[in-house]
């Protein structure tokens, strides 16, 4: 019996070890791949810029090459107009910020003008609501006189201190703008590390497409291959909607509201709608965002129905795109759930900050993709849908 009982113990702590090792090898690889994801963004969001972009230049160079292009030609000629409509963008978009700079005093000194009277309406309701709360102070009682026999202690003089010389330092004044550009050095590098590798890669996508396709294709054989085929078209049209349906409504939205401030007489319209229109498309918190630019344009007039108005149009069009359009352009190939839209955010934007934001979406959408094409993960693909 005592051998039999060894035994037994033996066995379960062998299957107790057993499961364990089990449980922990995912939890060592998930935290392996968060460690990856996290030190890597540099190198991780600039690859997966570029194989968007790719994705959505492709069906262009595909035109041209049915027009007799050969393809590195085809590729070249698109990412060189992509690129050209992309400097005439910011051309007009760098045109608008030189006025802008030039009124920013202007700007400035209304803003001021603002926080003063919010900080005496505040200072006024504080004041009347200590006047209501805080008790009547009793009547200040007047000196009692000194009682006979007793005499009154005199302090004894104190000796005075020596004058203390101020000391003066004199350094070199830094204005803001300088701290801001010292503080955020190694941003501002990574960014243009990223910004200058993108249109190489986008090139060099575009015109060795086939040739990743066939070679991606060899790791994998039989049954697998075709799924492999299917997985891949999938996560391209997949993120060719997501993002070029965004950009139509984005588009939409930056043209009706140039339109709408125009017609208002705000300053600036052809650089608030645009601003407007796509931040409207920020996830949750799209409709404030789009609001601060043309508030801060209608500072300039300063009327209280303005104010009004800009808000009534900014709330309307975020109303209409968001409930109407955004289903029939985007919702319609892209079906992830409010869950999981809302776990992708917070995950990515911890791990890769702005750019996780923004691309969060489009790559829960591809992995929703895969799953689709995948029968071992279909249920996972169904979990992430609506």
């Amino acid at each position: 019996m005592a051998l039999i009982t060894q035994s037994g113990t033996a066995s379960s702590a062998a299957k107790a070890a057993r499961d364990a090792r089990q449980l922990a090898v995912p939890v060592v690889a998930a935290g392996v791949i968060i460690a990856v994801l996290y030190f890597g963004r540099v190198f991780f969001i600039t690859s997966i810029v570029a194989v968007i972009i790719a994705f959505i230049l492709e069906p262009f160079v595909v035109l041209l090459t049915r027009i007799r292009f050969p393809r590195p030609l085809a590729s070249f000629v698109v990412c060189t107009v992509g690129l050209l409509l992309l400097y005439v963008v910011g051309a007009g978009a760098y045109a608008q910020l030189a006025v802008l700079i030039g009124d920013l005093p202007r700007y400035g000194e209304r803003i001021g003008q603002i926080v003063e009277g919010v900080q005496h309406k505040v200072d006024d309701a504080e004041q009347q609501t200590w006047r209501l709360l805080a008790p009547k102070q009793l009547p200040p009682q007047p000196p009692q006189p000194a009682r006979a026999g007793k005499r009154s202690k005199t302090q004894p003089p104190v000796p005075a201190q020596p004058a203390v010389i101020p000391e003066v330092r004199i350094h070199e004044e830094r204005t803001p703008v300088t701290d801001f550009i010292s503080a955020n050095i190694g941003s501002f590098y990574q960014i243009l590390l990223t910004v200058s590798f993108v249109p190489f890669l986008v090139y060099f996508m575009l015109s060795w497409h086939d040739h990743i396709n066939r070679s991606f294709l060899q790791f994998f054989h039989g049954e697998d291959r075709m799924v492999a085929a299917r997985s891949l078209e999938g996560v391209a049209e997949m993120v060719r909607a997501f993002v070029v349906g965004n950009f139509v409504l984005g588009l939409l939205l930056a043209v009706s509201s140039s339109i709408v401030f125009w017609i208002m007489r705000l300053p600036y319209p052809m650089l608030v709608g645009p601003l407007s229109g796509f931040l409207s498309l920020v996830p949750y918190v799209g409709l404030p965002l789009a609001m601060v630019p043309p508030l801060f344009s209608a500072l300039a007039i300063n009327r209280v129905p303005v104010y009004a108005g800009v808000i009534g149009m900014t709330g309307a069009l975020h109303l209409v795109a968001l409930n109407l359009l955004y289903p029939k352009v985007v919702g319609s190939r892209v079906h992830l759930n409010p869950l999981v839209v809302t776990f992708s955010l917070m995950l990515w934007g911890f791990l890769w900050d702005a750019p996780g934001l923004l691309l969060a979406i489009p790559m829960t959408a591809a992995i929703k993709a895969v799953c689709d094409n995948v029968k071992g993960l279909r249920p996972i693909g169904k979990f992430l849908g609506d």
